[in-house]
């Protein structure tokens, strides 16, 4: 047998271009289809269907129908995937074509889906369209990068390049060895964030072993700005997958750690573009009311900052993750800080957010706040100085059913998220909450079955 013509005649297998229409669900997670690149008139046609309960599935992927009465019980209706064409953007680790393109869940009766994070973050900025307003966005997220065995292990490790013996080689805030080490890796997410045409700006190595923060430039539209944020989770994953490695978002992976953030950055500017947060060289009155109406709000939010069971392991004393509700000038540990009050750059920091937050329901709950103190003049109490501890005695909670209930019974929330979504966020929430309660963990049998 001639074992080269019979080479030759053995068809060469070829991957098809593809185009990917996703959805945000209520945690983050991108679902959708995947459909042939010449077969995308369906996508831009608005021919692409799903469950409308896709958008109430929960962190396990159950659509919790006998709590919720979204599935089964009104028969699964579908829901059509409307494309946001301005967020196309190539796939690299995808057949040379490929390309992505986030939509919104719409009733077959034509109006967005009171479930979908992209619609209620539109229905907010609505509102600010309404005062001649436009909120000024940037976000800051912080993720971890481990070694793929994590399903064999068990739990995460870093990356042996940043080891000694298999233990984390000391911190590694601004190191640039630790940058080196992991070049490759920070050299594919860069190159593939300049093709998908991310803003993304400066990278730096984090604390915790195999940690990293990537900051994305500010956007005068904060429905693309949590397009970036979360193009950027998934970049960040599938550039660590060409790597032989993991990208995590948890905001705790590792107990003696720092955990990872998702800092955002707002302003406001009017019909003239006009920084309306603009202290001018004054008292920077407008800066403190928005202060104020995102401090008011930030307990009953901070399920949509913090809303796993994980997320609350990041909350501690003494770490850069805020405990207080205050706020400060330049002061990195406070809950708001105020970077700039003059000029353009006038904004605030809101530092409450793990990375875990899905991005569209953190900056609709960040630009209530700032809504409302916008349309009153609201007073935030002294500002947390240096050295000093917090003045105001309110305090974020530790608990994760506490934050389910908070955020249950608020009418803030009712009001920015509408009652359908309070109620269908809060039942899926709460089920999680007890569902962690339940477990009995290792901590609780190494502590208390032998002595107690």
């Amino acid at each position: 047998m001639n074992t080269k013509s019979s080479e030759a005649r053995m068809p060469v297998e070829t991957q098809e271009p593809r185009i990917e229409i996703l959805l945000v669900g209520m945690n983050g997670d991108l679902r959708g289809k995947q459909i042939p690149l010449s077969a995308q008139n369906k996508v831009w046609d608005g021919k692409v269907r799903l469950p409308t309960s896709t958008q109430s599935l929960d962190i396990w992927g159950d659509d919790n129908d006998d709590i919720t009465g979204l599935s089964l019980t009104l028969g699964d209706p579908d829901g059509c995937c409307i494309p946001d064409p301005r967020s196309l953007a190539p796939m690299p680790w995808a057949p040379q074509g490929s390309a992505q393109v986030l939509s919104t869940m719409h009733e077959l009766t034509g109006e967005p889906s009171f479930m979908d994070p992209r619609a209620i973050l539109s229905s907010m900025l609505a509102r600010f369209a309404e005062r001649g307003l436009t909120p000024v966005v940037a976000t800051e997220l912080e993720f971890y990068v481990i070694e793929d065995d994590w399903r064999e292990s068990g739990k995460p490790r870093p990356p042996r390049s940043l080891t000694y013996r298999g233990e984390p080689n000391g911190f590694q805030l601004y190191d640039m060895s630790a940058v080196d080490a992991l070049q490759g890796y920070l050299d594919t997410l860069r190159e593939w964030a300049d093709l998908q045409g991310l803003p993304a700006d400066a990278s730096t190595a984090e604390f915790g072993p195999g940690q990293f923060e990537i900051n994305l430039n500010h956007r005068p539209d904060a429905l693309a700005a949590a397009d970036d944020c979360i193009y950027l989770k998934r970049l960040a994953q599938m550039a660590a997958r060409k790597h032989g490695l993991r990208s995590t978002c948890m905001a705790k992976p590792y107990g003696d750690h720092a955990g990872s953030g998702l800092h955002v950055h707002a302003s406001v500017i009017d019909r003239s573009g006009r920084n309306v947060l603009d202290a001018a060289g004054g008292e920077p009155t407008a800066l403190k009311s928005v202060c104020a109406g995102m401090l008011e709000t930030m307990r009953e939010a901070q399920l949509v900052f913090a809303p796993f069971a994980n997320s609350y392991r990041r909350f501690q004393p003494g770490s850069f993750a805020p405990v207080d509700i205050d706020w400060g000038v330049g002061h990195r540990g406070t809950a708001i800080r105020i970077p700039e009050t003059d000029g353009p750059g006038a904004r605030i920091e809101h530092r409450v957010a793990g990375a875990d937050a899905n991005p569209y329901l953190l900056l609709t709950a960040i630009l209530g706040g700032i809504l409302r103190g916008l349309d009153s003049t609201l007073d935030p109490g002294p500002a947390t100085e240096a050295g000093q501890q917090a003045t105001s005695g309110r305090r974020l909670t530790h608990d994760f059913l506490t934050a389910v209930e908070d955020f249950a019974q608020s009418e803030y929330i009712r009001d920015t998220f509408g009652e359908g979504y309070q109620r269908l966020y809060a039942d899926t929430k709460r089920k999680e909450a007890i569902a962690y309660l339940r477990t009995v963990s290792d901590f609780d049998y190494q502590t208390y079955l032998a002595r107690i």
